[in-house]
C-alpha cells in the first residue's frame, strides 16, 4: 500500500490545501518499507491530486482539509484519512499497525476527544466515525 502523509518541519501538516511538501511510504505486513519526500507541483486542488495519482497513491493522511479538495481526492480513489496530527514517525507508525483513523492523533480543536461534531457543522471527523464504529 503506497501511503503519503503531507508534511510541515516533521509533522503532518496542519492544512492540506497549502501543503507542498508530503512523505510517500510503502507500507507492507505492518511495517513502513520505504519512504521518501516529495513535492506537490502546484496548489490547485485539482493539480495536488493529480500528482497523487501520479506518485500512484491509495491513502493520503493530512490535517484540515476542505471539502472540495476531500471530495476530489475520494472521488479519485484515494482514502483519505484527515484530521490526523502527530509526528511523522509516529503516524507512520500507527497507519502500518492499522491504527489510523485513531482519536490519539486527532487534531487539537477537532472535538474528537470529546465525540462532539466539527464546530457545528454536519461534518464528524474520521476518527470518530472510526471510534464510534468500535464502540468507543
Amino acid at each position: 500500500m503506497i501511503t503519503a502523509v503531507t508534511v510541515w518541519q516533521g509533522r503532518v501538516s496542519p492544512v492540506l490545501d497549502a501543503a507542498q511538501f508530503l512523505v510517500v511510504a510503502e507500507i507492507e505486513a505492518g511495517s513502513v518499507r520505504s519512504q521518501r519526500e516529495e513535492t506537490f507541483l502546484g496548489n490547485m486542488p485539482h493539480e495536488k491530486v493529480a500528482r497523487l495519482c501520479t506518485l500512484g497513491v491509495n491513502v493520503l493522511v493530512c490535517g484540515a482539509v476542505s471539502r472540495p479538495l476531500a471530495e476530489l481526492i475520494s472521488s479519485s480513489g484515494i482514502r483519505l484519512i484527515p484530521f490526523v496530527s502527530g509526528e511523522l514517525g509516529e503516524v507512520l507508525e500507527a497507519m502500518a499497525a492499522g491504527h489510523l483513523p485513531d482519536r490519539a492523533f486527532s487534531m487539537p480543536g477537532c472535538g474528537c476527544r470529546q465525540g462532539r461534531r466539527f464546530r457545528g457543522r454536519r461534518h464528524v471527523c474520521s476518527s470518530h466515525r472510526a471510534g464510534a464504529k468500535r464502540g468507543i
